[in-house]
């Protein structure tokens, strides 16, 4: 579990987080979302230590990152996988190449355990057999894949995804989605996902987090999100015809029930 207590962060006397407290559970498909500017980006960057809040703490499993030593923030580190929202890949290397380079740089494995290592997650992405193209061949969908593959080799305690629909059509953000959730709960990992995509909030968000010009303002899985009386909240998600028609299929189910 990742807790957040009264994080405040502002740039140039510009207030960017608001006093936020919330907390990322273990084991679950954690979503941040928001608009753009709401701050979900500078959020996401102080828990994994590249920015370093202003005042309050961040706790992981009961260990405040910001009292940590040196060491231990890197080990932490280490635990941590990212998902970059333009996939980040290095276009001179292969998709092998991609997925071995947290190998290369972090473990003393030998080069044949570390190709086992790539070929495992891979083959769980769905990418067996894609190891020698290069990202220039494959499509938007599949390099997402890759970096998934890439932020998982490490076997990670907890996975960051910032808008990894980003670009994607409808029918591949399903899968991207669905993929995330299935790494999740096989391998455990808590996962935090940034996104303003509400289709993924109903797909995968077991707990969700709703930033507003800095400010935490709801917090709740999406069972509950559709029923919510947040008014900032309900203008931001029932601009999307999705879950308009998802509220009202809720409705009617709650109605047939009742009967």
């Amino acid at each position: 579990m990742i807790e957040l207590r009264n994080i405040h962060k502002s740039f140039d006397g510009r207030v960017i987080l608001d006093d936020i407290t919330a907390e990322m559970q273990e084991g679950k498909c954690n979503l941040i979302i928001g608009a753009s500017g709401s701050g979900k980006t500078v959020l996401t960057k102080c828990m994994v230590g590249l920015f370093q809040p202003d005042s309050g703490e961040i706790i992981f499993d009961g260990r405040s990152i910001i009292e940590m030593e040196d060491d231990e923030r890197k080990l932490l580190r280490q635990q941590i996988g990212m998902l970059f929202q333009g996939s980040a890949l290095f276009d001179s290397m292969t998709v092998e190449q991609n997925v071995l380079f947290p190998l290369d740089m972090f473990t003393k494995l030998t080069q044949e355990e570390k190709k086992k290592r790539a070929n495992e997650v891979l083959e769980k992405v769905n990418l067996t057999g894609a190891n020698k193209k290069f990202p220039a061949e494959i499509s938007g969908g599949m390099k997402k894949r890759v970096g998934i593959a890439r932020a998982i080799v490490l076997n990670p305690k907890y996975l960051f995804c910032d808008e990894p629909n980003s670009g994607l059509d409808p029918q591949t953000s399903l899968l991207i989605d669905r993929l995330i959730r299935d790494i999740t709960l096989e391998y455990n990992i808590t996962t935090i996902v940034v996104t303003h995509d509400m289709n993924s909030v109903m797909e995968i968000g077991d707990h969700i987090v709703y930033m507003h010009q800095g400010k935490k303002q709801w917090e709740g899985s999406n069972k509950e999100i559709i029923f919510s009386d947040n008014k900032l909240l309900n203008g931001f998600i029932f601009a999307s015809e999705f879950l308009q028609d998802a509220k009202k299929m809720r409705m009617m189910q709650e109605k047939e029930a009742n009967r």
